[in-house]
């Protein structure tokens, strides 16, 4: 069954939405400059509410440390997500499990951005951007990671209910990571695409 990640969430009630619609995991975004930022204690409300089997996931991107051990205290998420420039030890060092995002142009770029990374749960697979560390709605490649082989594969960039039955069938992920693919504005989900994604991600996984 291909696993579904709902990123981006900044409210309580599009956590229930999310959990309701069958997902697996939702990501909260702990980079200012992202419109889905969320506050440490909306984070952690939002946390609170949703049910102990949906895995919630803290993104970060080149954080202070004590911000990555702030919300561990107080969030207490399931999984870190490290989206910037983080070498292997800063990832390692907070003892919690991790995955690493790679932002992909090539197959040089899925080699050096997995280099080291033994310790990752897994890697998320997003489209390049200059200046983005992820958030594009643009997709990649996918024929670049089919043959990856490696911790387990989760696919995001540009997903969408219309495009998912050919990036599973290209990628054959263990999961997929969606943002703005199912929103009414950034960090505002719309409840009726959450529900179709999940509902498309369900048919083309058979």
């Amino acid at each position: 069954m291909t696993r579904i990640k709902i990123c981006g969430i900044t409210s309580v009630a599009d956590a229930l939405a999310v959990e309701r619609a069958g997902a697996d995991a939702l990501g909260l975004v702990f980079y200012p400059p992202s419109p889905r930022y969320v506050e440490l204690d909306a984070a952690a409300a939002i946390a609170r509410a949703v049910g102990p089997f949906v895995t919630t996931v803290a993104l970060f991107v080149n954080p202070d440390p004590a911000l990555v051990r702030d919300v561990l205290v107080r969030v207490q998420p399931h999984l870190l997500q490290f989206h910037g420039d983080e070498t292997p030890a800063f990832c390692a060092q907070f003892g919690h499990p991790y995955i690493r995002a790679i932002r992909v142009r090539t197959r040089a770029d899925i080699e050096a951005g997995t280099r080291d990374f033994a310790s990752a749960q897994g890697f998320i697979f997003d489209a390049w951007d200059d200046t983005l560390y992820g958030g594009t709605g643009r997709t990649f490649n996918w024929e670049l990671i089919r043959d990856f082989a490696g911790p387990p594969v989760i696919l995001a960039g540009g997903l969408r209910a219309d495009n998912l039955g050919r990036a599973l069938a290209a990628t054959r992920p263990y999961g997929v990571d969606v943002s703005g693919g199912v929103e009414s504005a950034p960090g505002v989900k719309d409840h009726g695409k959450v529900r179709d994604f999940v509902a498309a991600v369900r048919a083309a996984a058979g």
